[in-house]
């Protein structure tokens, strides 16, 4: 049992953070451990989540606006035009897609910003003699 238990903690020290900071490192077990979303442990973590729920909220109402819009008031939605179409169709066709894509655009930036912030490296780079040494199905060429 001992045995099992200092090969557990050799595989500890060896797992990479991701970037947040924990209080109780030394007593959460973060493979073991389920990630709940609305109770996240690290700092990182809730900044991360603050993104994604104000993310989902902005993408519910974009999507959902234009046809909440034309139930409500569907006089109004049919009778004015932008180019030539009406406006519930123009919004849904494409307001939707298009604030889909600025949504996407402003998550990566705010990501980017998010890992700046907590310090996080996302860069790859291999030194020549790394990547000479490393054979394409993952073994060393001989």
């Amino acid at each position: 049992m001992t045995d099992e238990t200092s090969r557990h903690d050799e595989q500890r020290a060896e797992i990479e953070t991701d970037g947040g900071i924990a209080t109780d490192r030394g007593t959460t077990d973060y493979l073991d451990a389920r990630v709940n979303i609305f109770k996240p442990s690290t700092p990182f973590m809730r900044d991360h989540l603050k993104i994604v729920w104000t993310m989902f909220a902005a993408w519910v109402l974009v999507v959902f606006a234009p046809v909440t819009a034309t139930y409500l008031a569907p006089d109004l939605m049919t009778s004015i035009t932008v180019f030539g179409f009406p406006l519930h169709y123009f919004l849904t066709a494409t307001g939707s897609p298009l604030g889909a894509l600025i949504l996407s655009f402003v998550y990566a930036r705010k990501r980017d910003q998010l890992d700046e912030k907590y310090g996080i490296e996302h860069s790859t780079t291999q030194t020549a003699s790394d990547a000479e040494a490393v054979a394409s199905d993952g073994g060393t060429e001989q």
